[in-house]
């Protein structure tokens, strides 16, 4: 299985329990104000809750063919903040509104002092997701230029001052996770499709010093955003052909970063950019994630063909475009058995 050609993957967060969570206030994916809001089930039974969707999710995955497989980030309300929430030096009650990605406004947290990480936060919840499963595992954490755009810095005054604190606290944390046994160790850094300077100046950077020391692979995911409002209107502004890529691929091409995740599925990237990534394995999108409609197999095969005329199959994986977290379970499950059978498809052709 380690050699497979086309190995399945996803990016990381997958549908929680209506039964875990209130999925209205879920769909907005943006902070929220009181963090208490989302959870359904009160203590002191959350944990025992949050394990038991882990443990669907985990099975959903592995049932539909997923080879390489998370959590489903069912601990999480927020793929950021609640990262954030384990760390000194930041204010939850007293909020600030603050553009997030020059897309959408929402009340943050802010740095009122210096950050610094007080206690293991993920790395219980990646042991748990590697004794539950014989299947390679991933485990996903913010990238620093992310973080930094989630929040209000009221501290260090400087963006990159406050990512550089991040990526060391993100180290801290990846090598207590990989110790735990995973496999993959995925930074998500959305903001890189946004801040084109930042990413050249200090972006690609921190990335480095946040999985500085890994031995587990290392991936990196860049995306237009899951599928809620803001983003879909975003996107319809960004003209018949999204090249955003194309600033930062050539950056992260020269990286220390084994992965990197794209969104290719019912989007406008051109998809020749993926030769930019030499040397690189790349996590080819072939999931739309910001549509209720299933694909078929077949639809998943020929994103996946098309990208392989830019780089070999030993370099690619199939994948999802983002999390689904925001989709039903229902069409969860459609989706990722069709991701699997897709690549199962033109596994069977080379």
């Amino acid at each position: 299985m380690a050699d497979q050609l086309l190995p399945t993957t996803v990016v990381g967060s997958y549908p929680q329990p209506d039964w875990l969570v209130d999925r209205e206030l879920l769909k907005t994916m943006v902070p929220r104000v009181r963090v208490h809001e989302m959870w359904r089930v009160k203590e002191p039974y959350l944990a025992q809750a949050q394990d038991d969707a882990t443990i669907l999710a985990i099975r959903d995955m592995e049932r539909a063919g997923i080879d390489i497989i998370t959590d489903g980030e069912q601990t999480r309300r927020h793929f950021v903040t609640t990262f954030i929430e384990g760390l000194d030096g930041v204010d939850f009650e007293h909020r600030k509104t603050v553009r997030i990605r020059n897309r959408y406004d929402a009340d943050v947290p802010v740095v009122v002092g210096p950050v610094a990480r007080r206690r293991a936060i993920y790395v219980e919840d990646a042991a748990f997701l590697r004794a539950e499963t014989a299947r390679r595992v991933k485990y996903t954490l913010p990238g620093p230029m992310t973080m930094v755009d989630t929040l209000h810095d009221a501290h260090y005054r400087s963006r990159e001052k406050l990512a550089w604190a991040f990526a060391e606290i993100l180290n801290e944390e990846a090598r207590a996770i990989e110790a735990a046994g995973v496999d993959v160790i995925q930074f998500d850094e959305p903001a890189f499709n946004v801040y084109f300077d930042e990413v050249r100046d200090w972006g690609v950077r921190t990335l480095e010093r946040a999985a500085q020391g890994l031995s587990c692979k290392t991936a990196v995911h860049i995306c237009y955003g899951y599928g809620i409002k803001a983003n879909v209107e975003w996107k319809k502004s960004l003209g018949s052909e999204w090249r955003q890529y194309e600033e930062t691929f050539p950056l992260l091409a020269r990286s220390r970063i084994d992965q990197v995740s794209l969104e290719c599925a019912n989007s406008r990237v051109p998809i020749d950019l993926i030769a930019i990534l030499e040397g690189k394995v790349v996590l080819v999108g072939a999931i739309d994630v910001a549509s209720d409609r299933v694909e078929t197999p077949e639809d998943v095969a020929a994103t996946l063909r098309r990208a392989l005329q830019f780089a070999p199959a030993t370099r690619v994986q199939a994948c999802t475009n983002c999390g689904m977290v925001p989709l039903s379970r229902e069409v969860t499950r459609g989706k990722l058995r069709a991701l699997a059978a897709g690549a199962a498809m033109v596994r069977a052709s080379l």
